[in-house]
Formats: C-alpha cells, sequence, structure tokens
C-alpha cells in the first residue's frame, strides 16, 4: 500500500481543529515534500523523522514522498506532527498496519534519537478528540495534562519504538486513566485576608465584588494596602465548576508559560506590568496566542497603577470586560479567546498620590492632576461596577496586638452561599446578567425607583452604570440573604459609586 493517512490536530487560537495527515509514496528520485500550508517548524519535520525512524530500527522509503496536511487552506505550525507523519510513513510503507492507526489520533514531535518530547495545546486536543470518541496518543510529559479531559481515553509514549510495538501488539502501553479532581485540585496557599487590617469598608466591597464578579477600582494614596487588599481576592472566590476550569486550563495550556497542573482548578490572578503593550494584554502574533486578558479568563486582571497604562493599551479592554470574548484577525487566520475576567485595578489619585488626603498635603497642581486623572478613559470607567476610596489608617490598627478582621475562609463561605443562589437563579454570576435578565431578578419598588433616578441626576450616571449599579444591588441582597432588593442594598450599592465621585471631584 502507497497511501496512508493518519488522524491529528492543528491549534486554532483556543479550538483544536482535526487534520488528516496523508502520507503518499510514488516513483521517481527519492525526495520528501510537505503540501498544505505549513510553517517552518513543520517543514523542518522531514529531517527529524527521518533520523528518528532510522535510529529506531525503521527503513526509510527510498520513494518520492508526498505529505499532505489537509484541509489545505489550515496553517499549521509547530513539532506536533511529527508523530503522524512517521507512522504515516511506516504504514505507507509496510512496516506497520495502516488498520492499527483507525480510531486514534496522534501528536507529538520526535527527538532524533526517536524519542517523543512534549508538545503545547494537549488538553484542547483531548477534548476534541473525547468528542468524536477517538483515543489520544502522545507523548508521556502531555499525559497527565491530557487526562483531565474527563473520558478520554489518553496512551502516553516515550518514543517512536515504544508505540509501534503497542500497535504491533508486541509490546503494551497502559491507558492512563483520569485522576479524581480532589487529587489534581491546588492546595490552599492564597494570602489571607485577616492581614489586612482596618479598611472595613474596602474589605466589604472585596467581598461584594467577590460573591458577584464585579469589577473593582481602588483609588487612594501610596501605601494604604490597594495592592494587598486585591492580592486577597483570589482567596475568596467562589470555586470553579468542571467545565470552568476546562475552559481555563484549555487557555494556559495553549499559552507560552504552559498549564500548571497542581492548580488548574484555582482561578488564575494576573498582574501584568503597567509598561505591558495592548498585544500583552489582548493576545496577537502571526499565530494568535492569548494575552494576559485571557490568561485570567473566570478568574482576576489586576491593573495595579491604572493611569500608567498608555490611554490606548487600556482602551482595548472595553470589549472582554463587556462581552467577554476577544477577537484576534491577522491575514491568514482568525482566533477568538474567551475572556470572561474580573477587572481590579489600583491608582493614585494623582501624580504624587496624596490628592485628598487627610495628612500629607498634594503638590500637583490642578491641570497635573485633571491630565493624570484623565489617562483613564470615561468608558473604561463607567464598565467599573464599585469604585471605592482607600484611605490610611491609624497606627493603633496596625499594632500586632490589635485586633485582625475576619480570615479569607469566614468571607468565602458567604461568598460561596452567595455564589449558589445565583447560579441557582440564573445560572451565572450577577455581573453577567444581560438587559433582560437584570430586568427581571433585580426588581425594584416604586419609592426606590424614584429614589434611584433622584440619584442618577445628581451623580450624572449613565444607563450602564444604572444596569450595574442594580446588578451589585442584587449582589448584596443575596449575601444578607434577601429575595428583593431593599433600600439598604440599593443605597449601599449606589454609595460605592457616588463616594469616589465626591472625594475626587474634578478639578477646576
Amino acid at each position: 500500500m502507497n497511501l496512508a493517512v493518519v488522524n491529528s490536530r492543528a491549534l486554532i487560537g483556543v479550538s483544536a481543529v482535526p487534520v488528516s495527515v496523508e502520507v503518499h509514496l510514488a516513483g521517481g528520485l527519492p525526495a520528501l515534500s510537505i503540501v498544505g500550508m505549513p510553517e517552518t517548524a513543520v517543514r523542518e519535520s522531514k529531517d527529524r523523522v527521518r533520523a528518528a525512524m532510522l535510529n529506531s530500527g525503521f527503513d526509510f522509503p527510498a520513494r518520492r514522498i508526498t505529505v499532505n496536511l489537509a484541509p489545505a487552506d489550515l496553517p499549521k505550525s509547530g513539532g506536533r506532527f511529527d508523530l503522524p507523519i512517521a507512522l504515516g510513513l511506516l504504514a505507507a510503507s509496510g512496516q506497520l498496519d495502516p488498520e492499527s492507526l483507525a480510531n486514534f489520533e496522534f501528536i507529538g514531535e520526535l527527538a532524533l534519537g526517536g524519542e517523543l518530547r512534549s508538545v503545547e495545546g494537549v488538553l484542547p486536543t483531548a477534548i476534541a478528540a473525547q468528542s468524536l470518541d477517538r483515543s489520544l496518543v502522545l507523548p508521556l510529559a502531555n499525559a497527565i495534562e491530557a487526562s483531565l479531559a474527563e473520558g478520554c481515553r489518553v496512551y502516553g509514549c516515550l518514543s517512536l519504538l515504544q508505540l509501534c510495538n503497542h500497535l504491533a501488539e508486541t509490546g503494551r502501553i497502559e491507558e492512563l486513566r483520569q485522576a479524581p479532581v480532589e487529587e489534581v485540585a491546588a492546595s490552599g496557599d492564597e494570602l489571607n485576608l485577616e492581614d489586612v487590617r482596618g479598611q472595613h469598608q474596602a474589605r466589604r466591597a472585596l467581598e461584594v465584588a467577590a460573591a458577584g464578579g464585579h469589577n473593582l477600582l481602588l483609588v487612594g494614596p501610596p501605601g494604604t494596602g490597594k495592592s494587598m487588599l486585591a492580592s486577597r481576592l483570589p482567596g475568596i472566590l467562589p470555586p470553579m465548576t468542571l467545565p470552568e476550569a476546562l475552559e481555563t486550563a484549555s487557555i494556559a495550556s495553549i499559552s507560552r508559560g504552559g498549564l500548571e497542573i497542581g492548580r488548574w482548578r484555582t482561578r488564575p490572578y494576573r498582574a501584568p506590568h503597567h509598561t505591558s503593550s495592548g498585544v500583552a494584554l489582548v493576545g496577537g502574533g502571526s499565530q494568535p496566542k492569548p494575552g494576559e486578558v485571557s490568561l485570567a479568563h473566570n478568574g482576576v486582571l489586576f491593573l495595579d497603577e491604572l493611569p500608567e497604562f498608555t490611554r490606548s493599551v487600556l482602551d482595548v479592554l472595553r470589549e472582554p470586560v463587556e462581552n467577554g470574548t476577544i477577537t484576534i484577525s491577522r491575514a491568514g487566520q482568525q482566533a477568538e479567546f474567551p475572556a470572561r475576567i474580573q477587572l481590579v485595578a489600583a491608582m493614585n489619585p494623582c501624580p504624587c498620590g496624596y490628592y485628598g488626603d487627610s495628612k500629607e498635603p498634594c503638590r500637583c497642581g490642578p491641570e497635573m492632576i485633571s491630565r493624570y486623572q484623565s489617562r483613564v478613559s470615561g468608558p473604561l470607567l463607567d464598565r467599573i461596577d464599585i469604585q471605592i476610596s482607600v484611605q490610611r489608617i491609624e497606627y493603633a490598627l496596625l499594632r500586632s496586638d490589635a485586633r485582625r478582621g475576619e480570615d479569607s475562609m469566614a468571607v468565602a463561605r458567604r461568598v460561596a452561599d452567595s455564589h449558589i443562589l445565583q447560579l441557582a437563579r440564573a445560572g451565572k454570576s450577577n455581573a453577567h446578567l444581560n438587559a433582560k435578565e437584570v430586568e427581571q431578578y433585580c426588581t425594584l419598588s416604586e419609592n426606590q425607583h424614584e429614589w434611584l433616578a433622584a440619584a442618577l441626576e445628581k451623580f450624572n450616571l449613565s444607563a450602564r452604570a444604572i444596569h450595574r449599579t442594580l446588578k451589585v444591588a442584587r449582589t448584596i441582597a443575596d449575601l444578607s440573604e434577601s429575595s428583593a432588593i431593599e433600600g439598604d442594598h440599593l443605597r449601599e450599592a449606589l454609595s460605592y459609586r457616588s463616594t469616589l465621585n465626591e472625594q475626587y471631584r474634578p478639578v477646576k
């Protein structure tokens, strides 16, 4: 037989699309050509495959060889096609039974000695293979990650020779069973909220933000604990569901950093530096890769020193904050990455940091303050649900013998209970309710409507801000185990919008 077809997959964004590796042997001068939009790493695979086959004791066909990676209009990159190309050559040349390759999908990079090296994007590949009820064969180094895809039959191999012995039934590779979720879940090593002294309003805002998935902005002088508060947020967030964990882990799997197996059930916390570019935040490249926004999917994206980011970089966050997705278009392809994030930001009110401080006088002029604050656009601020001031605290609260606040575990229990209510009611967090769901679940009495209308006029709130205020009020009611939004809940929600405006009103 001069033709063999091997199943494999290519990565387009976070999706693993099927690729048929077709190998044909023909007469003529010995040569090997790879077609089907291969990139450099794929074209170079012919040398790796040749050396791996010879060093594994197989014959390399002295024929005119054509390898087609179908579909032909789909870009292919990386070394993941080395293994299926080698198996196709062995099957087409009669050194391996082609029937033994059916119902399998293969990915893996070959070393010159025939060993298998790990590749990226294994988890999306395993999930896609499981959907077609196919077994996945891949390097042993990737096997544990692939086993996270529930129901996928995974075979981890050390070398090309070991795999061929298994396919020829002269050797045996054991199927890797999926480890129970409890065994691979990360241990709780997050920073504790009890380390935060004082700052009762900020702690309360952090709890509300965690319970409903709301965006949060902390404004205040240097050294008041803004970054400390933000770093404690992951420790009180509700646990991820299995679909959320798999979706988040799939994004990490295709990233340059890879997936940290021990923390795959932990919500991500990303804190990029303010010198990061727009591409670093939202993703990009000739072969689109996820950026910080997508890597924080189902978790927290913390932007410290918010005005120090360039305005153009901050404005690229509008779409993911509003829609929960990022679409990256290039001349050759388009990739969509999920980006449902909880945006947490911290900033000083002015360049010196002490505008509005009760102790330290501000050294900035009105024009400097206005220019500094205008680095953050109004449309982005309008998408941040909770905006609070974090002021300096007295020394008595900082003493080692001062009374500590609640620890993260106590707060996390209330947050988890509230999150369960939200999932039972709408199947999602309050922050992700659409306009129709806001009308359905955030109903107000006539007196509350009148009070909200007066507040709208006083604080000049947009329609988006009103909707986000109602979502926050719904979360506060859930934390109070109240089926209806009461006046106190609505007033607290609105205070997270109005207090900051009053304290740091624009300088004339």
